[in-house]
């Protein structure tokens, strides 16, 4: 018997790329992936950038806007669990395609709403398509892409998301302010929605999960066809203790991210008296810094073993940073510039992460367990918000910082326990091998 590498998980998927392929195939693959992952996030902001639009127009309140995010996240939440038993029985790509289209009726609703029931259905739908993302793209990722550039691969994938959180304001934004008509922002919208779906369906053939794992992986392990893996109960991957420590993994780390991306700036400007026209740009350079980060990231994955001391140590420098921001020590520059920074220890955990995940994944279910852990995102936007903007009307501004501090280290310990279990059976079977 082939004796396993000490950092391979025994749950690595049968279905996994094979070690090497053509980089060209892979950088195809990789780009496509990352086109589809920014427009999912560019659809995470359809909304919130017009909402002063919205309370003009239909004279909604803000309370009602923040409920148009709930129940997105909520939809994008459940779909995505769900989403993953879909990917692994029809397979990722026209679940991918579904999805692009959702995203483009999303984008028609809210041009066409009339009220707060259109914005409401234009929220429903941008989150029923972003749920299947991360199920369909990571088993497209770990079945197309060679092992070699797997965690380059998560790295792109990291920072496509990142760009597309920061693309949506401007571009819609722009065009209202530019042609002073909010509904043809949406149509312009809808337009690149389909764009991109063009693009996606040009290039299918690089998105074909299942022709990925049959043609590709046969000729890595030429004996799995010989000794096929006796057939599990669907929902059995539930019963993994790693399953659910990498859903409150992502619960805990997306708090953090939901504290800083929302209220960093008012708890900046009243900390420290910045002006908001300084403060609003902190949650950008988080996420250039978080794109900087994934970049550092795609290298180390490769080269590191204990995947999860690389989280802990790039997570604690984030977590120690926001907790320097919310002494109220530093000058007023110097703390928006520390917050800023601290998306890069955030995003140079990002590829370990995936990679993470991936190993703790069972063979043939990558798409059920990346569905499941990465619903721990849209919980924590969901429960999040609610808690950190209390504590912001309470005038606790320390305390948003302090929380997503509280959250990372929760993270950390999340991914510990992940790496712990991974790492004790491999002990094991290296004992006996050598016995």
């Amino acid at each position: 018997a082939a004796i396993v590498p000490v950092w391979q998980s025994p749950f690595m998927s049968s279905a996994s790329a094979p070690l090497s392929a053509p980089a060209t195939r892979d950088a195809r693959t990789i780009g496509l992936i990352g086109l589809a992952h920014g427009t999912s996030h560019f659809h995470h902001m359809l909304l919130p950038p017009l909402f002063p639009v919205f309370i003009r127009e239909f004279g909604v309140s803000y309370a009602e806007l923040g409920l148009l995010m709930t129940v997105f996240f909520t939809i994008s939440g459940i779909g995505q669990a769900l989403a993953g038993f879909l990917v692994d029985r029809v397979g990722a790509r026209p679940v991918l395609f579904g999805a692009v289209g959702c995203f483009v009726a999303a984008c028609v609703a809210a041009g066409l709403a009339q009220g707060y029931h259109g914005l409401m259905l234009a929220a429903a739908l941008a989150g029923l398509g972003n749920a299947p993302f991360h199920p369909a793209d990571f088993t497209i990722l770990n079945k197309r892409v060679s092992s070699a550039r797997l965690g380059h691969a998560f790295s792109v994938h990291g920072i496509t998301g990142n760009l597309g959180w920061a693309a949506a304001p401007v571009f819609l934004i722009g065009l209202h302010e530019w042609t002073g008509h909010w509904r043809l922002a949406y149509g312009v919208a809808a337009l690149v929605g389909l764009t991109v779906l063009a693009i996606l369906w040009w290039g299918r053939e690089a998105l074909d999960d299942r022709a990925g794992s049959r043609s590709l992986h046969a000729s890595a392990h030429p004996s799995s066809s010989l000794s096929p893996a006796p057939a599990e109960h669907p929902l059995a991957f539930l019963a993994l203790p790693s399953v659910w420590l990498c859903f409150s993994f992502f619960f805990w780390t997306t708090s953090a991210l939901a504290a800083i991306q929302s209220f960093a700036s008012p708890a900046l400007h009243h900390l420290y008296g910045l002006p908001l026209s300084i403060t609003a740009f902190v949650v950008t350079g988080y996420m250039l810094c978080g794109a900087l980060g994934m970049v550092l990231g795609g290298f180390l994955v490769n080269r590191v073993e204990r995947l999860e001391r690389t989280i802990a140590a790039a997570m604690a420098l984030a977590a120690l940073l926001l907790l320097v921001v919310g002494t109220g020590w530093a000058p007023g520059p110097v703390a928006a510039a520390l917050t800023a920074l601290a998306g890069f220890g955030t995003g140079l955990a990002g590829p370990s992460r995936d990679m993470l995940i991936k190993r703790a994944a069972p063979p043939g279910a990558t798409g059920r367990v990346y569905g499941t852990v990465y619903s721990g995102l849209d919980l924590g936007f969901a429960v999040a918000a609610p808690v950190f903007g209390a504590l912001l009307d309470r005038g606790l501004h320390a305390r948003i910082f302090d929380g997503a501090a509280l959250a990372l280290g929760l993270g950390i310990a999340s991914a510990t326990v992940v790496g712990w279990l991974m790492v004790k059976p491999e002990r094991k079977r290296a004992q006996s091998i050598q016995a």
